[in-house]
């Protein structure tokens, strides 16, 4: 399935969010959080594939992203998502903060979900045009931002599907109650959009063996009709290596800034 502009119109969708640059901008914020594995195995820092945004950066608006036709209510409030899905490791630090004062936001509920390797999403599997188990659940899911703004989840580098390039879908949420079965109901939704990957990065990862099964062709970063080339400022997440080969998977980080009220 194509997300058509009839389905995710590239516009704003009444609330407006900022994504705070990482690195150096968010450091001299104080809001700013280290990715895991941002050193080399000898212990030397590891230079990111997508760099920062430049540190004279401060608040950069940007328009929301609708959320699709692949959102389920009432999933999971857990940190790993992957439920051993096949696909290298990435592991996501997002930081949430207020648009106003760059203060972070405790206690949101960050929340994702995205496709497989096969480009498939739970609860819809077969839109791809691939055969695999369906249990509602497989990458899908959020955890409550810290006492920093952040949220770490951890989950397998996402596949394609037809039309879209590889992304991830975000909400953050606040004030939402969680439930005895371990998911969440209630809070207001504070924004809606998406998180994107380096077309350097997803080239080598669509090389391997669980990728290349994926049998759909790949729509590339530059021929997405939702991504608009804004950087960090559009979600692209800066990405650093988990090891030394593309198998071991990638670290990705972004800081996203939310309207409240």
């Amino acid at each position: 399935m194509t997300d058509t502009p009839k389905e995710h119109p590239d516009t704003p969708i009444g609330r407006r969010t900022v994504l705070l640059a990482t690195g150096a901008t968010a450091a001299a914020l104080a809001v700013g959080a280290a990715a895991p594995g941002t050193r080399s195995p000898d212990g030397r820092a590891a230079a990111p594939d997508t760099a920062p945004v430049a540190a004279a950066a401060v608040c950069t608006l940007t328009k929301e992203v609708t959320e699709g036709p692949y959102y389920l209510d009432g999933q999971y409030v857990r940190s790993d998502i992957s439920e051993d899905k096949t696909g290298i490791p990435l592991k996501l630090t997002l930081t949430v903060v207020d648009d106003d004062t760059c203060a972070p936001l405790e206690n949101a509920l960050v929340e994702i979900w995205h496709s497989d390797a096969l480009g498939e999403y739970s609860g819809f599997v077969g839109n791809n045009g691939h055969d695999e188990p369906d249990n509602g659940t497989f990458l899908r899911g959020g955890v409550l931002t810290d006492s920093r703004g952040v949220a770490e989840i951890t989950t397998i580098y996402p596949g394609w599907y037809r039309g879209r390039c590889v992304h991830i879908h975000v909400k953050v949420h606040t004030d939402v109650t969680l439930t005895p079965d371990g998911s969440f109901t209630g809070g207001q939704e504070l924004h809606t959009g998406q998180l994107f990957f380096a077309e350097t990065i997803t080239a080598r990862v669509a090389a391997l063996a669980a990728y290349r099964v994926n049998t759909v062709p790949r729509t590339t970063l530059a021929q997405d009709s939702i991504y608009d080339e804004g950087g960090a400022a559009s979600g692209l997440l800066t990405l650093t290596p988990l090891g030394s080969t593309t198998s071991e998977g990638y670290a990705g980080a972004l800081t996203l800034g939310v309207e409240q009220g």
